[in-house]
């Protein structure tokens, strides 16, 4: 048997799950199985506290690439200073909800289609390398348009005990920290807008110390090549990194100590803000999935969804994740239930990956019933293979 990771508070009172004040059947009967919903009243609270506990005057970015539902989106716009997109799909979705001049565009490769919309919308391009920023500068003589350029910078540490590491070692996101002075001068000689700075060290990390060590190294880089540059960046995009618990064992991390360190380092005449996914959407959704089938095989018990990993990659242990463990889940007719048995709980998929719960204690369940899968609000269905053997796209559905 293996165990689970922790229920959201806001869905782990006893007996039937409730989301948004509606039954976990009832979203199902209305929408179909399988669904997601999310509830954007626990993504404003999220927002509520992280303002709370950062210092004031610092900016909160969306990175949507957490997750771009449009109607989630127009929720969340107004609650944020700006969104941070990583393609041309993202950035036609952000500016529907917030203006340009609020957006920024990361990531490695963008295409010339790409950085010609970003510079005639006016969005911030984080430019990835040298060549990229070559690239936007004749295009935006092309078009005739300063552009908007901010240098993403490549640090030389890392977020430790991050589970993705995007700082401290060759990669293919940012500019070596050692060549970015030279880059912003060119940047400013050649007339464009120079935005300022974007550091991103890590992401999903649930330690704090390590979070504040890694806030107070990246303002004191920012600083660093700011005086190397000549030149005070109008922002510095300290990233975020901040981790949600999936996994039994696993405790959130503390804002409030986060936002209390960050106060003494940041420096005045500058613009700073923290760009968080996850960490605001995650526990706002909640996917349902009917059982279909429930069956045994070699003296273990299997219940079989119409839902899998074509919708919840990353809750399949395929997204990732270096050794398999168990998303939080829960019968949607009797959460925190008296558990009666061992069962695995597996999609349709023809693949072993296939498996959404391996091995854990849960109450008798049967055909019929509707199995959740909590931390669905964030890398759900957009980051995951939902063409995969033509099965349906599932509906989301903001409660």
């Amino acid at each position: 048997m293996k165990p689970i990771g922790p229920i959201p508070p806001e869905f782990a009172a006893p007996g039937a799950l409730t989301i948004a004040g509606r039954s976990a059947e009832d979203w199902v009967a209305a929408h179909g199985s399988p669904v997601f919903v999310y509830d954007p009243a626990i993504v404003a609270t999220r927002i509520a506290t992280l303002r709370a506990a950062m210092p004031a005057g610092l900016d909160i970015h969306f990175a949507i690439k957490a997750n771009p539902f449009p109607p989630l989106l127009a929720a969340i716009a107004p609650l944020v200073d700006g969104l941070d997109v990583a393609s041309a799909g993202e950035l036609a979705k952000a500016v529907a909800v917030k203006p340009a001049s609020a957006i920024s565009f990361a990531g490695p490769g963008k295409r010339d289609a790409e950085l010609e919309a970003a510079i005639a919308l006016g969005a911030t391009i984080n430019v990835e390398s040298e060549g990229e920023a070559t690239r936007a500068l004749a295009i935006g003589d092309r078009l005739g348009i300063a552009p908007r350029l901010a240098v993403r910078v490549n640090p030389s540490f890392e977020l430790k005990g991050s589970g993705m590491k995007m700082g401290g070692r060759p990669a293919p996101f940012g500019v070596d920290a050692a060549r970015v002075p030279a880059l912003v001068r060119q940047i400013i000689a050649s007339g464009a807008d120079w935005c300022g700075f974007h550091i991103f060290a890590g992401s999903q990390a649930l330690d704090t110390q390590a979070i504040i060590e890694t806030q107070a190294a990246t303002v004191a880089l920012a600083a660093e090549l700011a005086e190397q540059a000549g030149a005070q960046p109008p922002l510095v995009n300290i990233g975020g990194g901040f981790g949600v618990p999936y996994f039994a064992g696993d405790t959130p991390v503390d804002v409030a100590a986060i936002g209390a360190a960050l106060g003494r380092w940041l420096h005045p005449g500058t613009r700073y803000a923290i760009e968080l996914g996850r960490w605001l959407v995650a526990e706002c959704g909640v996917y349902l999935a009917r059982i279909v089938d429930r069956k045994e095989s070699g003296g273990e018990i299997f219940l079989v969804l119409d839902g899998g990993l074509h919708h919840q990659l990353a809750a399949s242990g395929n997204f990732g994740t270096v050794v398999r463990r168990n998303y939080p889940v829960a019968l949607a007719r009797d959460v925190g239930g008296a558990a009666t048995e061992t069962v695995s709980i597996v999609g349709p998929l023809c693949t072993p990956l296939d498996r959404l719960a391996d091995r854990i204690a849960f109450p008798r369940a049967d055909v019929g019933d509707v199995v959740a899968v909590f931390l669905a609000g964030a890398y759900g269905l957009t980051a995951s293979p939902h063409d995969f053997l033509g099965h349906p796209k599932p509906p989301e559905i903001l409660a």
